[in-house]
């Protein structure tokens, strides 16, 4: 009921425009980086002998941990691991909610034998801080095209879109260095 709740009072604000602390990234339901308090991005940190892991943060405002998890974890199920055209036939969803509901992870696996999870190729980590959830995305060794096409969903969900587009990310083209 509370959940249902929070679904309907979401939308009635995303609809009506207004009652939402969004932050950066132009809005919607999900804001990106900081959102004028105490957060900051996501530094990646290289050791010699461990590949820097590819990151990203976003906000949702005021939404606990679990609750952001329902919203975009059924997106991720609906639209990823789908019976039809999943973007991920090769591999399983995993996730780990605590017990209050503060912390949330979900890793997608490299799917083994039966179904079973292998290596951990991609994670999606909610955690509270202060009123909002940061949602950090971790690519661990999920092939770049899949972790670019996974970040463009979730860049669109946090926009407030809800469909399962079958369109890639747009690759950025080179600049040409400017004559002098």
């Amino acid at each position: 009921m509370v959940l249902s709740g929070f679904v309907l009072a979401l939308t009635l604000a995303s609809v009506a425009g207004c009652g939402l602390r969004t932050s950066g990234f132009g809005g919607g339901w999900l804001g990106g980086g900081s959102a004028g308090g105490g957060t900051s991005e996501v530094s990646s940190e290289s050791t010699g002998a461990v590949p820097v892991a590819t990151t990203s943060r976003m906000s949702i405002a005021a939404a606990k941990p679990v609750d952001a998890y329902v919203l975009l974890g059924g997106r991720i199920k609906s639209c990823w691991f789908n019976a039809d055209a999943p973007l991920l036939p090769n591999h399983v969803y995993r996730a780990n909610v605590s017990p209050n509901g503060n912390t949330v992870q979900i890793t997608i696996h490299q799917k083994l034998a039966l179904g079973r999870p292998g290596l951990s190729t991609y994670a999606i980590d909610f955690k509270q801080e202060g009123p909002s959830t940061v949602v950090t995305t971790e690519n661990r060794k999920m092939p770049p095209d899949l972790a670019a096409k996974m970040q463009y969903d979730i860049d669109r969900w946090k926009r407030g879109e809800s469909n399962c587009s079958k369109e890639m990310p747009k690759a950025v083209a080179a600049q040409p260095a400017a004559a002098r």
